[in-house]
């Protein structure tokens, strides 16, 4: 049989990489972003609840239509922005598979789709599965600012897609109001689809608000936006989230998704549901991660490892080029193998590699797995 590869470049992840050496190690994992606590029992009751109460048969195809209900609710008391849950929102299996379906949806063969790197590893191989071209804009350290002039020079006639991703992973940054208007200003006029990955959304710190594009009618107009309840409620393996957009963007997205999972697991949609009624749960979670973000930092104010403070999401970027000269790869793969910590190097995220000497640390861990992890990285 000829096999032709649709990914020839394609490999074990990064994640999958440094998680496999920390297991061989018995090494601290800092490096792949889940935590290592559990998700609140309240909600785990209420998702038992319902597995218990026979909530074991498909949901609609676009999701359960009270979640769909309470989200837009939500989103129209945070971004004062009212969505249709009838046409507008879609439960999705996870946040990478909302971000699958709507490039596979709306990018086509010989499109171009600019991404924004560092970039999230799922985005550039879902690109090159429909056969378009990937154009990335290259953010460098420690600032990390985007330019949008030079961003704007990079959109062609080919353009159909423009990803974004606030707070950013792996970097950290959010965007500001300056940062949306320059791309609502880039998108005026251009049948350009804006695909906002916004998975952490609530894990915000230093009272700095999310600049969602549900807050720009402009951009939310040609918009797809994804977000996460794993990633929110401290659950990253139900693999579940959503996708909200326009109506006409979200029939396009649900031809595809029908066919690709149908629907998500239906007694979690239940359970979250019921969650969701006390918002609380997630307005919380600014200060929860901004205490671990801090103590982390604290922990290791005297090593030799200094911090990119982080604006947003569970990591922290620091920079070791006072420890080696070794490329981020390589530094990582002793950090595990003889410090016992193991992280993320940044270098994966990019199509040029560079060295920036950086490495990406998750905080979303216990606190005493924060100080074992620290005592290791001190003595560097």
């Amino acid at each position: 049989m000829r096999l032709r590869s649709k990914l020839p470049e394609g490999g074990i992840s990064i994640f999958s990489r440094m998680s496999a050496l920390a297991a061989k190690h018995n090494a601290i994992n800092l490096g792949q972003g889940f935590p290592d606590f559990d998700c609140d029992p309240v909600l785990r009751s209420r998702i038992s609840h319902h597995l218990n109460n026979q909530k074991n048969q498909y949901c609609p195809m676009a999701g359960l239509f009270e979640l769909r209900e309470a989200l837009s609710k939500k989103i129209n008391k945070l971004y004062d922005h009212y969505v249709d849950p009838q046409t507008e929102i879609t439960i999705t299996a996870g946040a990478t598979q909302a971000i699958f379906t709507a490039i596979t949806a709306l990018v086509h063969e010989g499109d171009e789709v600019i991404i924004i790197e560092p970039a999230y590893d799922c985005y550039k191989p879902t690109i090159e599965l429909v056969k378009a071209k990937c154009i990335p804009y290259g953010l460098s350290g420690p600032d990390y600012k985007i330019d949008w002039d030079e961003l704007d020079s990079l959109v062609s006639s080919k353009t159909s897609m423009i990803i974004i991703n606030t707070p950013h992973n792996p970097i950290g940054k959010t965007f500001a109001k300056t940062d949306m208007k320059a791309l609502e200003a880039i998108i005026n006029q251009r049948d350009i689809v804006v695909l906002s990955d916004e998975v952490y959304e609530h894990l915000i710190y230093d009272d700095i608000q999310h600049q969602s594009v549900l807050k720009y009618p402009n951009i939310y107009n040609q918009s797809i936006s994804v977000f996460s309840f794993g990633k929110t409620f401290h659950a990253t393996g139900w693999k579940i989230g959503y996708a909200v957009g326009s109506p006409k963007l979200m029939a396009e997205f649900r031809k595809v998704h029908q066919w690709n999972v149908y629907s998500a697991n239906s007694f979690v949609q239940y359970g979250i549901n019921d969650y969701l009624k006390d918002e609380s749960k997630y307005l919380g979670l600014p200060t929860f991660f901004q205490e671990k973000r801090d103590y982390l930092n604290k922990l290791l104010d005297k090593s030799k490892l200094k911090p990119v403070k982080s604006e947003g999401t569970y990591f922290q970027l620091f920079d070791y080029s006072e420890i080696s000269d070794e490329d981020d790869i390589t530094f990582s793969l002793h950090l595990t193998s003889k410090y016992r910590v193991a992280s993320i190097p940044l270098s994966p995220f990019k199509s040029k590699k560079t060295n920036d000497k950086m490495i990406r640390l998750c905080f979303a861990k216990k606190d005493k797995t924060l100080e074992q992890a620290a005592e290791l990285l001190n003595k560097i």
